[in-house]
């Protein structure tokens, strides 16, 4: 079945969304992680993290429902920029479950990076979009700490599973923002004093 085919046979609601998903790609104005990123993060600068995340969403951000059903893969392919970039960076599958005024509204299998003692959720800004989700649940992306993640959420680690192969990731988005990272690690960033030789 096409996207379109799927798409005839859904709620009004749903054909709506996809509707507006596919008019923001058209007009180039697609949600980016980094206008709700939670920054609390020690790594690299802020402007370089805002940079990286908002390189892999735009990557991802290819699904019927954007990239709000694309959480394996933002955490696949940001994992291995941090790689790139020589940080300890791992890939995390467990489940996330959210909160609203301190009870529990929504949860599901869920894929994020970890550095050493920080986390990145980064992908999470987009779940509005995906109709799987309840509409309350509307929560910012995090870089930070683990010990410092927003309330709104808790994000429980199933240890030693590892994500699956993905050929998207390690033939077509990888290679692209792997040819891009040096630009996007430089462009714009403030240089230590005599980093320019």
């Amino acid at each position: 079945m096409s996207a379109d085919e799927f798409l005839s046979l859904a709620p009004p609601q749903v054909q709506e969304r996809a509707r507006q998903i596919r008019a923001q790609k058209r007009e180039r104005s697609r949600p980016r992680p980094s206008t709700r990123l939670v920054d609390r993060s020690a790594l690299l600068t802020p402007e370089l993290r805002a940079k990286i995340v908002d390189a892999v969403a735009a990557l991802v951000d290819e699904n019927l429902f954007g990239r709000s059903e694309m959480c394996i893969q933002f955490a696949a392919l940001l994992q291995r920029a941090l790689a790139h970039l020589g940080l300890p960076a791992r890939t995390v599958v467990g489940w996330a479950i959210y909160y609203s005024g301190g009870r529990e509204i929504f949860r599901w299998e869920h894929a994020w990076v970890r550095v050493g003692t920080e986390v990145i959720d980064g992908n999470v800004d987009s779940l509005f979009e995906n109709p799987m989700v309840l509409p309350a649940v509307d929560v910012a992306p995090y870089w930070g700490p683990i010990l410092e993640t927003p309330a709104d959420r808790r994000l429980r680690e199933d240890h030693g599973r590892e994500l699956p192969p993905d050929n998207d990731v390690s033939d077509i988005w990888w290679p692209e923002l792997h040819a891009s990272l040096d630009a996007i690690s430089t462009e714009g960033v403030e240089q230590p004093p005599g980093a320019d030789g």
